[in-house]
């Protein structure tokens, strides 16, 4: 055999083998789809699927209705209106408090341990809410709302008594997390921000003079004289000299800053 004779041979040995060894595809049949064409089992689908939540949202609304007639039925005339007004109230029964919320049980995680119960949200993505904020717990005893807590933007805040709820009461709890925050962030070596947060709570605390005082540190360390002076005054005009006289050690405290306060003042007037 001769050279070319061999080379030929050896060549289709390959493609021989190579056919050999290719895979077989069978490709499933294609459906053409034209304009206008309608898949059938994906409406059937989308239709069962709509069909299924109407009908939980037709059971979840029959559910807060019955809920809504339970909560107003003898309910006080002040717990009634909480509930028109879509906001818990201490006092309230468990079928009120879901009503004021416009919840039903799916959306609470409950704990109960003999006459105390424990409310918290279900879903920790999605607290249930009223009309103030979102309602991070509620504590309930024989039967009736004894305490509960919002989560708002500046912390938690604990209603236990009726003053708790009110707009004056919810100004000043967010007005003593905004210090909080503030005397984090001096800590933290972050006056600007700090600054800020005192600021704001100034806003809200207005008879407070501990958050002048605050106020005037940073902005005496800021080398901002006239606005440091300001404050130092107005701290000064806020404190009640004799109710700190007569308490004596309890309010070392506030003696300290007054004290440097008059210092800084004679210092600030001289420039």
């Amino acid at each position: 055999m001769t050279t070319g004779n061999i080379t030929r041979a050896a060549t289709l040995g390959i493609l021989a083998l190579a056919a050999c060894t290719q895979r077989k595809i069978n490709p499933e049949p294609v459906t053409i789809m034209r304009n206008g064409d309608r898949v059938a089992d994906a409406d059937a689908k989308i239709a069962e699927a709509r069909d299924r939540v109407a009908g939980q949202q037709a059971t979840t609304q029959y559910s807060r209705d019955s809920i809504m007639a339970a909560a107003m039925t003898g309910c006080t005339p002040d717990v009634c209106a909480a509930v028109t007004r879509g906001e818990v109230a201490l006092g309230m029964n468990e079928a009120q408090l879901m009503a004021a919320t416009r919840t039903t049980p799916a959306a609470w995680s409950v704990r109960r341990s003999g006459d105390a119960i424990v409310y918290t949200s279900a879903m920790q993505d999605q607290s249930p809410r009223d009309a103030v904020a979102p309602v991070a717990l509620v504590q309930v005893q024989n039967g009736r709302v004894a305490s509960y807590a919002y989560n708002e933007p500046s912390g938690m805040r604990i209603v236990q008594k009726q003053g708790d709820a009110s707009a004056a009461a919810q100004a000043t709890a967010t007005g003593n997390a905004l210090v909080q925050q503030g005397d984090q962030l001096v800590a933290s070596g972050n006056a600007d921000l700090a600054l800020a947060r005192y600021d704001q709570a100034s806003v809200l605390l207005p008879n407070d003079p501990m958050v002048q005082y605050k106020i005037a540190t940073l902005l005496d360390q800021q080398l901002r004289p006239v606005e440091a002076l300001m404050r130092y005054q107005r701290f000064l005009h806020q404190m009640d000299l004799e109710r700190i006289n007569a308490v004596g050690d309890a309010y070392a405290k506030q003696a300290a800053a007054i004290a440097q306060a008059k210092e800084r003042i004679v210092v600030l007037e001289k420039h």
